[in-house]
């Protein structure tokens, strides 16, 4: 898918659904033409999928041979017709694939959820040309990888997580967390968060983590096989995705820190009293001048009474 960034409007693109449509594609068809580029995608940000341009539409009708050239480089086929391709006996086509010869594509689940594994019709038509495969295409098979196929090896859900991650980085872009987010998308949430341990980075980085295939309705047996497949199981796949992980998170770190909350305004203080004016407290008046009353004579009678005895007497 294409790297692009920008957010198409919607008058300018259309679903895939529609596109698959307007190509003559199964949607399966597409979404593995997508997958290996062979259709150009766009974000659409607010709806968190993929889009594709009308331009696009008319790029591929153009080209030559079309609709059947680019159904022919989609063309997926099973174990069966895989060995057909091959010229090969079923059983040797499947030891060949365990054994990581030929890598699958994509897979679905049948009715019995079994995993059935789907191939490039195209990439298995160049393996049966190439002369330094021919050893494998006949006689007997190496001791060495009999021995590996008694221990049950079966390399075909490593080798095709690794091709679907390398789809997924594809559609990420240059975006830094969207690309880490699909090395993540490999791990479960434990490794996760031993490895990005800022609680605001995880949270930025599970925005861009890209889905899982989608196999079955959300939350049923398929879909929880399909999930599992996705996540990777050896204990040296799990390490290297953990050191990419840590990697990509670092150069996203650096090139785009994960967003934090703004902190809220610390309130403005109410301005307090002001300081008391220090006031000379006001001089009380000065008390009035008053003459005290001159002492009385002993005997003297005080009063009006007191003046009119003295008067007649």
């Amino acid at each position: 898918m294409s790297g692009n960034t920008v957010t198409q409007p919607h008058s300018a693109s259309c679903t895939p659904s529609r596109a698959a449509r307007e190509l003559g594609l199964r949607r399966g068809e597409f979404d593995l033409a997508a997958n290996l580029g062979h259709i150009r995608t766009v974000p659409d940000e607010g709806e968190g999928g993929r889009r594709v341009t009308h331009s696009e539409i008319d790029r591929l009708r153009a080209r030559d041979g079309f609709p059947e050239a680019l159904k022919k480089r989609v063309e997926a086929v099973g174990t069966k017709e895989g060995a057909e391709l091959l010229e090969v006996p079923l059983g040797r086509f499947t030891r060949l694939a365990r054994l990581g010869k030929v890598v699958p594509v994509t897979f679905y689940l049948n009715r019995y959820r079994a995993v059935v594994w789907l191939y490039l019709a195209e990439e298995l038509r160049q393996f049966a040309a190439d002369e330094n495969n021919a050893p494998l295409l006949s006689g007997r098979t190496p001791a060495g990888s009999r021995k590996q196929l008694a221990e049950r090896l079966d390399l075909r859900p490593r080798n095709w997580r690794q091709r679907h991650l390398g789809f997924l980085r594809r559609q990420a872009g240059d975006h830094p967390w969207a690309r880490a987010a699909a090395v993540a998308s490999q791990l479960d949430a434990v490794q996760i968060a031993e490895i990005v341990q800022d609680p605001y980075e995880r949270a930025h980085l599970n925005r861009f983590r890209p889905r899982p295939p989608a196999h079955g309705a959300p939350g049923s047996p398929a879909a929880h096989l399909a999930e599992s497949l996705t996540m990777a199981q050896d204990p040296d796949e799990i390490g290297w995705l953990r050191a990419d992980l840590s990697q990509a998170v670092s150069e996203a770190r650096t090139l785009q820190p994960a967003p934090r909350p703004t902190p809220a305004p610390r309130p403005t203080p109410a301005p307090g009293p002001a300081k008391a004016r220090e006031q000379t407290p006001p001089t009380p008046p000065a008390a009035s001048e008053q003459t005290p009353p001159e002492p009385e004579e002993p005997g003297r009678s005080r009063g009006l009474m007191g003046w009119l005895r003295r008067r007649t007497a």
